[in-house]
């Protein structure tokens, strides 16, 4: 039976190649100059340290346009709560969101079967598979999820016939 999986990944290694284009990127601007501003990358939490309110938001900018180059979408980086530092510093945690969540996961099932779709989805571990008899039905699956404007970016991957 012809099968698929929905999956939500981020490629570690093209995350801190723009990690890296964003440290770079910090020590050649004007508005940065003599700025303690820096960003790194430890198993998937990206932490950025920022002089003030303002550099932060900045660094924020720089971080998802060298995300969306790489082909990393902006919705699977989940920005944790500011955390005050020295004098005016910030620190913010950045999470790069990997694997579909439960809730997630159950909304995407529920969607898919109110639909009358001719498929069975079941939810393994952080992923989802989906089969069905025709390919067709399967595409229409992955339409149909597309359409649905969710946060997370998903992938369709492992396509079986």
């Amino acid at each position: 039976m012809p099968s698929f999986d929905i999956v939500s990944e981020v490629d570690l290694a093209e995350a801190d190649n723009a990690i890296q284009n964003v440290t770079r990127e910090i020590t050649t601007r004007y508005d940065f100059k003599g700025s303690k501003s820096t960003i790194e990358m430890k198993e998937g939490v990206i932490t950025i340290f920022a002089d003030d309110d303002m550099k932060l938001r900045q660094m924020h900018e720089i971080l998802q346009g060298n995300m969306q180059k790489r082909g990393i979408e902006p919705g699977s980086l989940d920005y944790q709560k500011e955390e005050p530092a020295a004098g005016q510093a910030v620190r913010q945690q950045v999470l790069l969101k990997q694997g579909l969540d439960k809730e997630l996961a159950k909304k995407i099932v529920k969607a898919i079967k109110g639909e009358k779709l001719k498929v069975q989805v079941a939810i393994q571990g952080n992923e989802l598979r989906v089969t069905g008899k025709k390919r067709d039905d399967l595409q229409d699956v992955i339409a149909f999820v597309k359409s649905m404007k969710l946060e997370q970016p998903l992938q369709y991957n492992n396509f079986r016939d």
